[in-house]
């Protein structure tokens, strides 16, 4: 067992999440791929620095300089006043329209965040830390948005993209350790997915796939000390996983296993990194799933 070259064989479209971007320089624009559409969520994390006075991400129709695209969405916290407060509007030809005003921010000067933006059919919902904060309804169509913009005073750390809200998938978070059946084993083309958030001084992770013997005959493993990825065989055998470190504390994650052939297939945040070699036998034999490790877990779909 071993990783290697994925090959020419795409993952599935409903699988693939544009790659997060890691520390971008501010101001930031970049193209959303496939555009926004009811269900997807854009995921910023940073932290507000201490002399910040505002900042705004942008939700906009093209990303020209001249002329001034449409703003769907504008997001704009405010730290100016003795109470951070939040300005939402929409520009359309040029013209800002009637601004709405959102105070009791939860965010100050010095705090870390994450804000997640989650689109549904008619508005956008945006929480704080965890915390629903705000609703906005669209006044120009969701289909026109192509392009995100962070500008202003404000550190980030991670901009995610995401073709659904995981958080929204279960009612509550799932414990962990977790183990999940696989009744059938494992066939052509079945899909595995895992989506959470990595704890705070976080110490081991692992996704095994277990059948009736006493070791897993393949595992997954992360190492936060070393920030290293590993195949492990049935054996005890490593095989170092050449991809970009993308477990860091307090960041989201999604881990998607794909059978393909007589393997599996890895790709991390939607990003495909490497294969795992079991032969067909193997693979209808695994009869769960567990995970293990210091994560949240979101969701677990098999």
């Amino acid at each position: 067992m071993g990783p290697g070259a994925l090959g020419p064989d795409p993952l599935p479209d409903s699988f693939i999440l544009q790659p997060p971007v890691f520390y971008p320089v501010i101001p930031y624009v970049t193209t959303i791929f496939g555009g926004l559409h009811a269900g997807k969520m854009v995921m910023i994390q940073g932290v507000v620095p201490p002399d910040a006075q505002r900042f705004q991400i942008d939700f906009q129709c093209g990303c020209s300089l001249q002329p001034r695209p449409d703003i769907a969405i504008h997001f704009n916290p405010r730290f100016y006043t003795n109470k951070p407060h939040v300005i939402c509007n929409t520009l359309h030809w040029g013209r800002w329209q009637r601004e709405v005003r959102w105070p009791h921010l939860a965010l100050g000067k010095g705090d870390s965040f994450l804000i997640l933006f989650l689109f549904g059919n008619e508005d956008v919902k945006v929480s704080v830390n965890g915390h629903h904060f705000l609703h906005y309804p669209y006044r120009l169509p969701l289909s026109r948005v192509d392009t995100v913009g962070v500008f202003g005073h404000i550190f980030v750390k991670a901009v995610g993209f995401l073709n659904s809200n995981p958080f929204l998938l279960k009612n509550s978070r799932l414990a962990v350790p977790c183990i999940w059946p696989l009744p059938r084993g494992l066939w052509p083309e079945q899909v595995i997915v895992v989506r959470g958030l990595v704890c705070p001084n976080p110490q081991q992770f692992t996704l095994s796939l277990q059948d009736d013997s006493t070791q897993p005959p393949m595992k997954f493993e992360v190492c936060f000390r070393n920030r290293t990825l590993a195949w492990i065989s049935s054996w005890g055998r490593k095989k170092p996983i050449s991809a970009p470190f993308i477990f860091h504390p307090g960041c989201f994650f999604e881990v998607l296993l794909l059978c393909k052939g007589n393997g599996l297939k890895l790709a991390l945040n939607g990003n495909a990194v490497g294969a795992a070699s079991l032969g067909q036998r193997a693979l209808e034999s695994l009869r769960e799933l567990r995970i293990s490790g210091s994560v949240e877990l979101y969701c677990v779909q098999c």
